[in-house]
């Protein structure tokens, strides 16, 4: 999850013009005007960013990064141009071979999005459900379909805007998908314990109590981006004087990258010494993925403080600003999530019950398939049984059929008797009975 999330910083910081833009170089205006060298193109490193059209975002954002023109404005573009879709026109003044490799990178992708909706349809299809166009209609929402074979400036201004959105976004999903985690745990816990006898029930629930005050007793934490708790990294990791702390010092070396920002990674970097405090991966009580999740809260709780432009970086003049500030010196303890629960007991009973539906449902459509394997059972009994009969009537048809046969041969005045040919008699004499031997005759006149 923690590399997840590096990359997915990674990605939005380029999109929002900041992280090419402490990349870039000064162009001068006579180098800009030769004419370029035309560079081999290597493929972007594998990163992921956790959208469904990672790759094409990635490849996008590295060649268009190669285009001296383009990198030069993207230096200068500021967050308004970037969502407002001003940095979109200057794709009209990138080089034609970059241009070319961003019409083949659209091509891959609509080639790609045919592949999965037909995937998906095909699945869809076998199971009887019904298509949802919108859905569909919603994985072409990062490009125009409508030209599927030219990268054009539309192309550009929708895969920003989409990435900005679904980056947005990206947090939330993982608050919920955290809630339904502790939920379905909570759930099973429940369910365990009614297949538990009284003595074992009492045992487990106070197992399960001795668990979670242990784990609630830890050292203070301090309050994600306060003075005490940079103060502690100063101290701890840093291994420097509490006293002589220094922000711009600070700012610097913990700028793991050096590009004069702090992105969302290296500021959750900085709450390991807190988290340490509460989680322990060997400790029964504590759960690493609320251990996460708790990052998550703190980088949030200090981006919202400190971010003032909203672009998910932390710039050294802001960082320096928010130490200036009186909440930089807060003193009170930060609320761990053992102190704020993710759910409420109603909204787990709304999720027990959307789990009991769906259990209700996939029992109907395991009885309904049983019925189902039953008649189809029933009516290969019944053709195994009319096979079995044809063939019993095939095999007494054969046996007639062979009677009747023997029989004719055996009738007097056949021509065949007991597989023997019948004499041959000259004129229309009868033919001697069996066993009778023919003697010469004298023909008159001859002697």
């Amino acid at each position: 999850m923690m590399v997840r999330s590096r990359t997915l910083a990674h990605c939005g910081l380029v999109l929002l013009s900041l992280w090419l833009c402490i990349h870039s170089v000064p162009i001068s205006v006579e180098k800009a005007k030769d004419k370029p060298e035309v560079e081999q193109l290597e493929p972007p490193q594998s990163t992921d960013t956790g959208l469904h059209y990672d790759r094409y975002l990635r490849e996008v954002i590295e060649y268009l990064e190669k285009d001296p023109h383009f990198r030069e404005k993207l230096k200068n573009a500021n967050m308004d141009d970037i969502k407002q879709g001003k940095l979109s026109k200057e794709l009209d003044f990138v080089q034609h071979n970059f241009r070319s490799k961003l019409d083949e990178l659209k091509r891959e992708e609509m080639n790609r999005l045919r592949l999965l909706i037909k995937a998906k349809h095909d699945l869809q299809e076998g199971n009887g459900n019904t298509r949802d166009h919108q859905a569909l209609l919603k994985q072409f929402e990062h490009l125009n379909h409508m030209n599927p074979h030219t990268f054009e400036v539309e192309d550009l201004d929708r895969l920003i805007q989409s990435a900005t959105k679904d980056l947005e976004n990206y947090d939330k999903e993982r608050h919920d998908e955290f809630k339904r985690y502790e939920m379905m745990k909570e759930h099973e816990r429940r369910e365990r314990l009614k297949t538990l006898n009284e003595e074992d029930r009492k045992k487990e629930e106070q197992h399960y109590e001795e668990m979670k005050k242990k784990h609630a007793s830890h050292p203070k934490v301090n309050h994600p981006g306060s003075e005490d708790q940079l103060k502690e990294v100063w101290q701890e990791s840093d291994g420097l004087d509490p006293e002589n702390f220094d922000p711009k010092t600070f700012f610097k070396m913990h700028d793991s990258n050096g590009d004069g920002f702090f992105d969302e990674s290296e500021l959750e970097a900085l709450f390991t010494k807190e988290l340490e405090k509460v989680y322990n991966p060997e400790n029964e009580e504590d759960d690493m993925v609320e251990m996460e999740e708790e990052r998550l809260r703190m980088r949030e709780h200090v981006m919202n403080e400190v971010d003032t432009n909203k672009d998910r970086l932390v710039s050294m003049s802001e960082f320096i600003a928010a130490t200036k500030k009186t909440e930089f010196h807060e003193k009170d303890e930060w609320g761990t999530l053992d102190q704020n629960p993710a759910y409420t007991e109603e909204e787990l009973r709304e999720y027990e019950q959307q789990i009991a539906n769906e259990e209700d449902d996939i029992n109907a459509k395991t009885a309904e398939l049983q019925k189902q394997r039953e008649e189809l059972e029933r009516k290969q009994e019944e053709l195994n049984v009319q096979k079995s009969g044809l063939k019993q009537a095939m095999e007494e048809m054969e046996k007639i059929k062979a009677q009747s046969l023997k029989a004719e041969v055996k009738q007097p005045g056949g021509a065949m008797a007991e597989g023997k040919p019948a004499p041959v008699v000259p004129g229309n004499a009868q033919p001697l009975p069996p066993g009778h031997q023919q003697q010469d005759v004298p023909v008159p006149g001859h002697s």
